[in-house]
C-alpha cells in the first residue's frame, strides 16, 4: 500500500512538473514570428495552445513517472537485498562523487554563463560519470571496510560470505548420493552449501505425479537429512547473491562466482557450461573413473559369471565398480566364481572393458572374443 501512494504521488507530482512548463511554452509559441500575419487571432489562440501543451505535458510526465518510478522501485528492492557494507560503501562512494561534481560545475557554470544551457547540460554528463565511477570504486573496496566497520550481531558477520572453498551442489549429484560418501570421507574441504532453489526443484520433483521422479525427489531430501545429521551444511543463506527467476544451471554458475566457489555435479552439460564461464566443477563421475582400480594384463582375479555373452562360449561378470569382464569359455560356469587371467583391456566410450580367460585355457579364443566385441559381432576363425 505504501509503495502505491509513492507512486502515485510521485507520478502526479511528475506529470504537474511537466505540465507547468507546457502553459508557459503555449504563449512563446503563439507569439512565435511566423504567427505574426495571424495577430488578430493571438487573443484567442493562447488559451487554446495552453490546453493543449498542458494537456500534452501532463500526460508525458504521467507516463514517465510511472515508467521512472517502476525503475526506482527495483533499485529499491536491489538496495534491500544489499549487504550493510554494500550500503556504506554505496553511500560513500555517492557522496565522493556529488562533492566532485559540485568543485567541477562551479568553473564550468562560470566559464559558460553565456550559454548557460550547454553549462548545466555538460555539468550534468561530467556529474553522472563521477558519480559513477565513485559508487563503482567504493563498491568494490567493501571488503577493507571489515576492517574499519566490525559487524555488531552475528546476523551482520553472515551477511557477506567469507573467502571459502565452498562446494555447491547441485540436484542431481544429490539424487545421485556418491557425494554423501564422499564428503563423510573427508575428501569435500570447506562449506558444503545448498542453494535455496535446488531445494525447491527436490521439492517439485519429490511431488511431482510421476512415480519414478516422485521416488528420485525424495531420495534426495533423504539423502540431504542424513547429510546435515553428519555434516555441516548451510542452505539458502546466500541466494540474495543470485537474484532473479532463471533455470536452475544458470543460477548455479552465477552462485558459484558469487562465491567464488566449486559446483559438484554429475551433469555433463553443467559442467562444460561452468567451465566455459570460468567455474570450478567437481565431477563426481570424473572421480569414480579416476578411483577404478588399474588391470594390467596377465593378472588373476575372482569373477563371478552372471550372464552369457556374444559369441557362444562367452560369459559375462562385473567388479565391484561395474567394469565388464568378458571370459572365454565362461558361459558354461554361469552362476560360479571362477579364476580368470586378464588377457586384454580395450577402453570404449561406455567405459572399459577387461578380456580374459580361465586359467586352465589358453589365450587365442579370447583375441577371437575381443575381435567379436570390437568389430560389432562374432567372426569365423581367419585360416591361416
Amino acid at each position: 500500500m505504501t509503495n502505491k501512494l509513492w507512486r502515485a504521488f510521485f507520478t502526479l507530482l511528475l506529470a504537474a512538473t511537466c505540465a507547468v512548463p507546457g502553459w508557459y511554452l503555449a504563449d512563446d509559441y503563439v507569439h512565435a514570428p511566423f504567427f505574426n500575419g495571424l495577430s488578430r487571432y493571438q487573443g484567442w489562440m493562447v488559451p487554446v495552445y495552453q490546453a493543449i501543451f498542458t494537456t500534452v505535458g501532463a500526460i508525458g510526465g504521467f507516463v514517465v513517472g510511472r515508467w521512472t518510478f517502476g525503475r526506482v522501485e527495483l533499485a529499491g528492492e536491489r538496495l534491500r537485498a544489499m549487504g550493510a557494507r554494500e550500503k556504506v560503501a554505496l553511500g560513500v562512494g555517492l557522496v565522493i562523487g556529488l562533492l566532485l561534481t559540485t568543485a567541477f560545475s562551479v568553473p564550468i557554470l562560470i566559464a559558460l554563463s553565456s550559454r548557460l544551457f550547454f553549462g548545466v547540460s555538460l555539468t550534468l554528463l561530467i556529474g553522472t560519470v563521477l558519480t559513477y565511477l565513485c559508487i563503482v570504486t567504493a563498491l568494490s573496496l567493501k571488503e577493507e571496510l571489515r576492517f574499519y566497520m566490525p559487524p555488531a550481531t552475528p546476523a551482520e558477520a553472515d551477511d557477506t560470505p567469507p573467502k571459502e572453498s565452498w562446494k555447491i551442489l547441485d540436484t542431481n549429484v544429490i539424487i545421485d548420493g556418491r557425494v554423501a560418501d564422499v564428503a563423510r570421507a573427508g575428501f569435500v574441504e570447506g562449506p558444503i552449501y545448498i542453494p535455496g532453489f535446488v531445494l525447491d526443484e527436490l521439492q517439485h520433483i519429490a511431488d511431482s505425479a510421476d512415480g519414478l521422479k516422485r521416488a528420485r525427489g525424495r531420495r534426495g531430501l533423504d539423502i540431504l537429512n542424513e547429510m546435515q545429521k553428519e555434516l555441516t551444511l548451510i542452505v539458502r543463506t546466500y541466494d540474495r547473491l543470485v537474484p532473479g527467476n532463471e533455470e536452475v544451471d544458470a543460477r548455479l554458475v552465477r552462485l558459484a562466482r558469487a562465491l567464488e566457489g566449486a559446483i559438484v555435479t554429475n551433469d555433463f552439460n553443467l559442467n562444460k557450461v561452468a567451465e566455459l564461464q570460468g567455474v570450478k566443477v567437481l565431477n563426481v563421475n570424473e572421480l569414480a573413473n579416476a578411483l577404478k582400480p588399474v588391470v594390467l594384463p596377465g593378472e588373476e582375479m575372482r569373477v563371478a559369471i552372471v550372464k552369457d555373452g556374444k559369441e557362444a562360449s562367452q560369459g559375462i561378470g562385473y567388479l565391484d565398480d561395474g567394469t565388464m569382464i568378458v571370459v572365454e569359455g565362461g558361459r558354461r560356469h554361469i552362476g560360479e566364481t571362477v579364476d580368470v587371467f586378464v588377457s586384454s583391456v580395450l577402453q570404449t566410450q561406455a567405459g572399459k572393458m577387461i578380456f580374459a580367460h580361465l586359467r586352465d585355457e589358453g589365450e587365442g579364443d579370447v583375441d577371437q572374443g575381443l575381435r567379436a566385441y570390437t568389430r560389432g559381432g562374432p567372426r569365423r576363425p581367419i585360416r591361416r
